[in-house]
């Protein structure tokens, strides 16, 4: 009788349990524990941890970040950060995360993100321990929620997480084809014959001359009409268009180019200038006023001169990216005036 009492019981705890599971994160997790469970595999991070993290900081793929800039791990820009960024609100207005092409792009960039030293105390921790991974991340700074490491483990236990690995392998198991019973092998009489010549109907695709690398270039200009900004000579970026392609049709190397453009790490988007040679260190007006979300680098491009030059003068953190106030940068020298603030 009391076997029976604890097993009704155990059955109602479960029942209870299953129905407090959101359907829309039970289908997140169904998409992305495969990708949690190799993460794991290759980084050492906990599968729990990285698809609990990913559960609170997108709300299973739905938040703002998510949807708009493909992030689902919360993660912001930062010195070293040369993709896209998308702004939103968090801690303070209008604050700089990083935005992905893809939401797989997240899960990769999130995993490269906790090899920095700041997080390197994590994997001291066991990967079945997700109660200390939690706790550590929340101690290591990921997240300012003072609750943080219980929210992990709420979400790790409530849809049972730290079963991702075992639950993987056992669909990896089930899959696999049962293999067939070996039989004796028979001997084989290879009979020789006569080789197969296959005709084809189609005739060979007539040899087109490639262009010169002239030719190249004066095509490449012909779509890309050469514009002028603070004396230097720019091309505006078209669909389609790299700093890799450009840079070959052009005929220079593609590190010159990028370095012409302050562009290392940095991918080419549609309207952006292009220039032809190094920018100048002064530019063409004393100085410009920012505007609150614009980037050191499009400021950069716009005015045509160089990123160094410009923090030189108006000796800028080398940790600002963007601008967050409306402020005066200068662009030269001015006779008078207190440059540098």
């Amino acid at each position: 009788m009391r076997k029976t009492i604890l097993l009704a019981a155990l059955a109602c705890t479960m029942s209870l349990a299953a129905q407090h599971q959101n359907a829309a994160y039970l289908a997140y997790i169904q998409e992305w524990k495969s990708v949690a469970v190799e993460n794991q595999k290759d980084y050492g991070i906990p599968a729990s941890i990285i698809m609990a993290q990913a559960l609170l900081e997108s709300a299973a793929g739905t938040s703002e970040l998510a949807m708009n800039a493909n992030n689902h791990f919360g993660i912001k820009c930062n010195n070293d950060w040369m993709g896209g960024v998308y702004y939103y609100d968090d801690d303070s207005k209008g604050e700089c995360f990083r935005q992905y092409p893809d939401a797989a792009y997240s899960f990769k960039d999130h995993a490269l993100f906790l090899q920095r030293p700041r997080y390197a105390t994590c994997f001291e921790i066991a990967l079945e321990d997700y109660e200390g991974w939690a706790r550590r991340l929340k101690e290591c700074g990921y997240a300012t929620d003072m609750n943080y490491a219980p929210k992990l483990i709420k979400l790790i236990e409530t849809y049972r997480l730290d079963t991702l690995v075992a639950s993987s392998k056992d669909a990896v198991a089930q899959e696999a084809p049962a293999q067939k019973p070996k039989r004796p092998l028979k001997a084989t009489v290879v009979r020789r014959s006569e080789p197969i010549m296959v005709i084809h109907n189609d005739p060979e695709p007539e040899y087109v001359q490639p262009l010169t690398a002239r030719e190249e270039r004066d095509s490449f200009l012909l779509s890309h009409p050469k514009k002028k900004n603070n004396g230097i000579m720019y091309v505006e970026a078209r669909e389609g268009d790299t700093y890799a392609n450009v840079a070959f049709r052009l005929n220079v190397r593609e590190r010159e180019l990028r370095e012409n453009n302050d562009a290392l790490g940095r991918d080419l988007a549609v309207g952006d200038k292009i220039y032809l040679s190094p920018k100048k260190t002064t530019g063409s007006e004393d100085y410009v006023w920012t505007r609150p979300g614009l980037s050191f680098w499009r400021l950069s491009q716009d005015e045509g001169v160089q990123m160094e030059a410009i923090r030189k003068l108006n000796e800028l953190d080398p940790s600002i990216r963007v601008f967050r106030t409306r402020q005066r940068i200068y662009l030269r020298k001015v006779k008078g005036e207190n440059v540098n603030h």
